[in-house]
């Protein structure tokens, strides 16, 4: 029963993230637009959480109980548990629900670094739009789309925020448009529902 409330508690954890998790997945695999397909977990992340957290503590509970003695003369044996049911797997896999709650806090660093050095020729050709975009659940989401536009020949700026459920983009209008924007953009999953 305690290795089973360890494998539990791995999994509600990595469900938890799995909305963070599949961008960072997508970009490393090279299909992006699967990205947004697990988007649909993210409402039930804060009870996964707590589902996870509340596994765990009861695996440690069940752990960590004094055991009830039985004296039994001839019954007497020093088996060792083993490893699925020891204190240190039990430890491993807290340790790792830990890493995989926290993913989206540093899933940022998954990304390539996509900056690029502009030569501004005519400032008069630099744009600014907002792109207002359907998805997006965290700053993976953010990192993903960031990176995909930041792939275009003219981007000066990309900025991108799942708490507005938008994108600012300063662009050079010579070298791209706003419709290569958008098309960049909704190949990463998320969708540009209107842009200003």
């Amino acid at each position: 029963m305690k290795s089973k409330l360890a494998i539990t508690s791995l999994l509600t954890a990595i469900t938890a993230s799995l909305c963070c998790i599949t961008p960072v997945l997508a970009l490393i695999a090279g299909t992006s637009g699967v990205a947004s397909t697990i988007s649909w977990i993210e409402p039930f992340r804060p009870y996964l959480i707590g589902l996870t957290i509340l596994v765990l503590l009861f695996a440690w509970y069940q752990k960590l109980k004094p055991e009830k003695e039985i004296y039994c003369g001839e019954c007497e044996t020093d088996e060792k548990p083993k490893f699925i049911q020891s204190k240190t797997f039990l430890g491993f896999v807290t340790v790792f629900a830990i890493v995989m709650l926290a993913f989206p806090y540093y899933s940022g660093m998954f990304y390539p670094n996509t900056e690029k050095q502009i030569l501004v020729v005519n400032k008069s050709d630099i744009k600014t739009v907002e792109f207002k975009i359907s998805g997006m659940t965290c700053v993976s989401c953010e990192e993903h789309i960031n990176h995909e536009v930041n792939k275009l020949n003219g981007i000066v700026n990309s900025n991108s925020s799942y708490k507005k459920g938008n994108a600012i983009i300063e662009f050079d209008k010579t070298k791209t448009s706003e419709m290569e924007i958008e098309k960049a953009i909704n190949t990463t999953g998320y969708k540009v529902t209107d842009k200003k």
